[in-house]
Parts: structure tokens; sequence; C-alpha cells
């Protein structure tokens, strides 16, 4: 029997977010695609029982979950040494970055470790992450170029990026994700609507005021008549560091029912919210695959977004591109540029139908089963 051993410690704890939603989805479809005589176990750092049945219980069909000696804080030290482990050898996939990178003897022991980088933003945007977690990625890319056998871009656009930075040489592979499975109109629909106080046209986004995710300009191109007067919804949090999306809204000029933040919502929520959107904007400046737009477009939404090379990649034709700004201090540009497409978006139906239309084709290109398909390929060549 074959093992592929997949790295879990992303599905500990309850916070949302990308890394988890990629490592869960990933290892689910890991397991549902095993090819005959292979089987999956998964690697865990030392937690609580109550945390291990847990994430056990998140993963059917996995052959085994092995928990480590080491509680995560100090696995995260000893990875980053290359200290071996008990428990982390054979073959390894990595959903991230937190990975037994070491030296290994791949053709003779057959032990083989692949990871996945997701991201340049310790190089491009290190300002939007903490210097913790700058410091720590930038050593263990370190690792990867020394130790991995294969490393799992998302994007062809890290890809580049990440050549500019590092030398992997043929060891990159592009394998992106898709919207979550659980990402489904509920038939509770109109209800959670009546909720939501969704209004019967608005606008969408999805993150927080951080810089990088461009919201900002996108309030204050709300703000700009070109918009319409079409209300924002902000699926995330309202506040950031020391900033809050309605106090750039109130400080742009615009009236409390013109832009609002929805706070974390669940699927079925996100489902709704998306479903109903009249067009739905993401103007982040720095992304490595852009799952927003893609559980978008899983909603035959009209989707405007930045320039950035991920969001240009996955969104292939199928939406509204907007030149990002050339500089920190050419925010003014930006927003009238989003406004601008807002505009164009809101006052041409034929246009509008015709991006709704890509939308929902260009959604069927994402598939994690595929994803899953891929990593089994990748290990299979290794």
């Amino acid at each position: 029997m074959t093992t592929l051993r997949v790295v879990v410690d992303e599905l500990i704890g309850d916070a949302p977010g990308g890394a988890r939603r990629y490592a869960e989805e990933l290892t689910r479809q890991i397991i549902a695609t095993a090819p005959p005589g292979c089987e999956v176990e998964g690697i865990v750092s030392n937690v609580p029982q109550e945390t291990f049945d847990d994430v056990a219980s998140r993963l059917p069909g996995l052959a085994r979950l092995i928990k480590l000696p080491l509680a995560r804080r100090e696995l995260t030290m000893a990875w980053q040494s290359g200290l071996a482990m008990p428990g982390a050898g054979g073959m390894i996939h990595a959903p991230s970055l937190f990975a037994p990178l070491r030296r290994h003897d791949r053709l003779n022991d057959g032990e083989q470790i692949a990871v996945t980088i997701h991201d340049v933003l310790p190089w491009t945007f290190p300002e939007s992450l903490s210097s913790t977690s700058v410091l720590w990625q930038k050593a263990m890319v370190k690792r990867a170029r020394k130790h991995a056998d294969a490393i799992v871009v998302p994007t062809h656009a890290v890809a580049n990026q990440l050549s500019e930075v590092v030398d992997l040489g043929d060891r990159v592979r592009v394998i992106g994700g898709a919207p979550a499975t659980t990402l489904r109109l509920p038939s509770d629909a109109d209800e959670r609507a009546h909720r939501l106080g969704l209004p019967e046209r608005y606008a969408l986004t999805l993150g927080s005021i951080m810089p990088r995710k461009g919201l900002t300009p996108l309030i204050r191109a709300i703000a700009r008549p070109e918009a319409q007067s079409i209300p924002l919804l902000i699926a995330g949090p309202d506040r950031f560091g020391d900033g809050s999306a309605t106090g750039v809204a109130a400080a742009a000029g615009l009236p409390e029912d013109r832009v609002r933040a929805l706070g974390h919502l669940d699927d079925p929520d996100l489902a709704v919210v998306l479903d109903r959107a009249t067009l739905f904007v993401y103007p982040s400046l720095a992304e490595g695959f852009g799952l927003p737009i893609v559980e978008a477009f899983k909603f035959g939404a009209p989707v405007i977004h930045s320039d950035d090379p991920a969001l240009v990649e996955v969104a292939a034709g199928a939406s509204l591109i907007v030149e990002r700004p050339e500089t920190a201090a050419d925010t003014d540009g930006y927003a009238e540029r989003l406004a601008a497409a807002i505009g164009r978006v809101l006052s041409d139906d034929a246009l509008r139908t015709r991006l709704g239309v890509l939308a929902a084709d260009r959604a069927r290109a994402f598939s994690w089963r595929d994803s899953a398909e891929r990593v089994w390929q990748l290990h299979a060549d290794l």
C-alpha cells in the first residue's frame, strides 16, 4: 500500500480563512481520488484530544491521523531547523510551507516532500503580514529551495513572481483551488436575505480595509456619481487596525446605508449574498489566486477586479479589469477608475448580462477534484 501523508495542521481551531479552507477541501478530495493501492494519512501537531477528534471527523476516509509529539509552536521551530520528527516521513504533501523540510533520499528511501507557496506577499507586501510571519515564510522558502522535491503554487503569476526572488528550478507546479463544496444556495435563501437586510440591488466585495485589499479606494469610488448611488456590502470585518470601513465611508461623505460591513458570513449566507449581488468588485492590489472572484463566478455575478496578474489569470477574460494604482499616492485615480467601471456595468444591461454568462462558464474550470488528481499525478511523477 502506498501512503500519502498530508500535513493538516491548518484545520486546527475555528478561525476562518483561505488557508484552512484550501487545506480541508484539498485533503478531502485527495482522499476521495486516491488511486487503487493508495491511502491517505494526516499529520497534525500535538493538540488536545478534542481538537484531534475534530480534525479527524472533518476528513472522512482518512486511513490514519498522526499526532506528532510537539505542539504547533515548537513544531514550527523544529521544522524550521530541519529536525526530523517520528511520523513525519515518507511521501509528504503540505498545503502550505508548514512542512518537515529536511535532507532526505527520494530515490533510495522513497521519501518525498511537496510544499505549497500561496503568494509572494513577504516580498511584495510585507506590511500586510506580521514581521514574524514574514521572517518565517522567507526562511521556509529557503528550506524549500534546498529540500522540497516539488513546490505547488496556485497560479502561473505566483510562479513568475517567485522566480524573481528564489531559484526553484523546474520543481514548481501550478495547481489552483476552487470554491468550497459547502458554498451552495440554501433552501431558506429568502429568509436569510431578509435577516441580512439585503437591498434590491447592491455591489458586493470581500475583505477588510487592509491597504493591500484596495477597499478604501473602492469605498471612495462608491461615493462618486458614476456609481449611481448603489450600496456597497462588504463580506468581512468592519475594522482593521485603527480604521474602519464605515469610517472611510463617513469621511467620503456617504450616508450610513451606502456602505455596510456584514462581518464573517457562513457559507449559506455568503452564497445568498453572492447570488443576489448586482455585481462583485474585487479591487485587491496583490493576490496569489483570488478565490473570491471564483466564488462570485460560481453564482454568475458580473465581476470587476484589479489588473493584479493572478486575478487576470484566474478570470481569463470573464471579467472587467481596472488598472491598479502605480503608487500608494494614486488612490484617487484608482477610485475614479473603479467608479467608471462600476458605472459602466450598471448602465449597460447587455454588458452586465454578458459578464454574468462568462462568469458562470468560467466557474466550471475550477474543481477541487481536479486539483487533487493533479496532486496525485505530481507525486507519481516524483
